[in-house]
């Protein structure tokens, strides 16, 4: 690129005009013809999901949506990890950092104003420059200065500079806000596996008595010659086995509170301080009517990667406003004099004033490389949303289809435990009235065991399942209550010109 520099003291309001028109008119020189894109954002109705995602007369998850599972510590422990997690001052981290890039975008729209002062103190040469008296002599040299600067930003170079800092600011405050839905969604289904650990360790406390009751029922048929020594220690490694798989849950219960202390943002100490959980079933499975259209203001996936489509929208216009000549308006004025008598006297003032053009004449294609760079960085960003919109509408009926499903197989699975309940203790009166032998009664309690295990993990499950619904659904976020709502949506960067955009096609044609 070169640059003219055009600055003079006396230089009149008709020759800046003329001066900025010519450098205009070079403008053809520098283009960016051809450089553009087709892509746009894609919008919910784009995509069949009438059937998967049938509204149902439901409500939208509301901020204090963990209250509906009954069990007081859970809000209380989401609050915490909200409160003390390392991930969320992360995310408030990378908001403060782009919060203060609006600042210093911002003042590219003001004037500058900076003031000056330099004391030289310096022995000129007799036998250079300066003639007698000042040469072979020291002198102090005293220089103020006080100067202002103006980018016009005519183009609007700087302004879509600002633009893009806000629409980051935007982007980064709903990355704060996904992170909040997923570490309270975490926290809630860790607690939930906390409770299904809790109920299998209740289970298979309950089949060491079972098993403990056929022992002894196998032992009394041992005395009486009924069954032999095989049967006895059959029994005796069945109990073995069943308290295997208790000491088995409670370390898993034990790691499972260390887990949730790290998502606390605590030590795993503070894990062990958690008391059972006594969740209930919860609020009932219903969508709400206006899906799929609400869902991009209800995510803030969604929102944040929408804002990052209208950053890359701001920075496209601003590569594009390169392509424009700078004009900056300065002025100073000051003091110059050697010595101090004379410093701050009328005759040693000193004023400059003047506008300064800088424009691309030839640049070896740097500026439409740039360009096509800012493009591609949009295209990308407009492929992540569309994305990121397939993968939400994906979540939310992957989580509907699937707490369905588990509903259809509890039905069936709590009308197994109630036959092979009944099937165990009658095979249990059978064995102990001498009329079966130790095997069906082991079989029949193995079958019970399985049911009820299936019965507990269905139940769990489901309401894992709640929780992922209500993540996919946003966690109670709505932009719209924010001041994160999302601009109207535009087909391409390439639609939204500007009058200097539009000069510059002319000047390319």
């Amino acid at each position: 690129m070169k640059s003219l520099s055009l600055s003079a003291p006396a230089l009149s309001r008709r020759g800046a005009i003329a001066a900025a028109v010519a450098a205009l008119a070079l403008t053809g020189c520098a283009n960016y013809f051809g450089i553009k894109s087709d892509k746009q954002i894609s919008s919910p109705a784009q995509y069949e999901a009438s059937q998967s995602l049938a509204g149902t007369g439901g409500q939208w998850p509301s901020l204090d949506w963990a209250n509906q599972f009954g069990d007081p510590q859970l809000p209380k422990l989401i609050a915490e990890a909200l409160d003390g997690s390392p991930s969320i001052a992360q995310a408030q981290a990378r908001l403060a950092k782009a919060s203060s890039y609006i600042e210093s975008s911002r003042a590219a729209l003001l004037p500058s104003v900076n003031g000056s002062y330099s004391w030289n103190r310096e022995l000129f040469s007799g036998n250079a420059l300066y003639p007698p008296p000042y040469g072979g002599t020291w002198y102090s040299e005293n220089n103020a200065l006080a100067s202002a600067s103006w980018d016009l930003d005519l183009w609007g170079k700087n302004r879509q500079r600002l633009g893009q800092a806000v629409s980051q600011e935007k982007a980064a405050e709903a990355d704060m806000q996904q992170a909040r839905v997923t570490l309270a969604a975490s926290v809630a289904r860790t607690y939930n596996q906390l409770a299904q650990l809790y109920a299998l360790r209740d289970i298979a406390q309950r089949e060491i008595a079972n098993r403990q009751n056929i022992s002894r029922i196998t032992n009394g048929r041992v005395s009486a010659g009924l069954d032999t020594n095989v049967e006895r220690e059959t029994a005796n490694g069945n109990i073995a086995t069943t308290q295997t798989n208790l000491s088995d849950l409670e370390g898993q219960i034990t790691t499972t509170r260390y887990q949730l202390g790290a998502l606390l943002g605590k030590g795993p100490d503070r894990g062990l301080q958690i008391a059972q959980p006594v969740l209930t079933t919860g609020n009932i499975v219903a969508l709400p009517d206006n899906l799929p259209a609400d869902l991009v203001s209800r995510r803030p996936d969604i929102v944040a990667a929408r804002w990052q489509v209208e950053a890359a929208m701001h920075d496209v216009k601003e590569a594009k406003a390169e392509f424009f000549p700078d004009v900056n308006l300065s002025a100073g004025i000051g003091f110059d004099a050697f010595g101090w008598g004379r410093f701050l006297t009328s005759a040693s003032r000193q004023t400059q004033i003047g506008p300064a053009v800088h424009l691309p004449i030839f640049d070896g294609g740097a500026l439409r490389s740039q360009l096509k760079g800012r493009y591609a960085d949009f295209d990308l960003d407009v492929a992540n949303y569309n994305q990121t919109l397939i993968t939400a509408l994906s979540d939310v009926s992957t989580q509907v289809a699937t707490i369905r499903s588990i509903d259809r197989q509890s039905g069936d699975a709590q009308r197994a435990l109630d036959a092979s309940t009944k099937a165990y203790q009658l095979a249990v009166i059978r064995y102990k009235a001498g009329l079966s032998e130790q095997l069906q009664v082991l079989t029949a309690d193995q079958n019970r065991l399985t049911a009820e295990q299936t019965v507990t993990n269905l139940k769990m499950r489901r309401r894992d399942q709640q929780i992922g619904l209500i993540q996919a659904l946003g966690g109670g976020f709505d932009a719209t209550q924010t001041s994160l709502v999302v601009p109207a949506d535009r087909k391409s960067a390439a639609s939204a010109s500007t009058t200097a955009n539009a000069a510059a096609t002319q000047a390319a044609n």
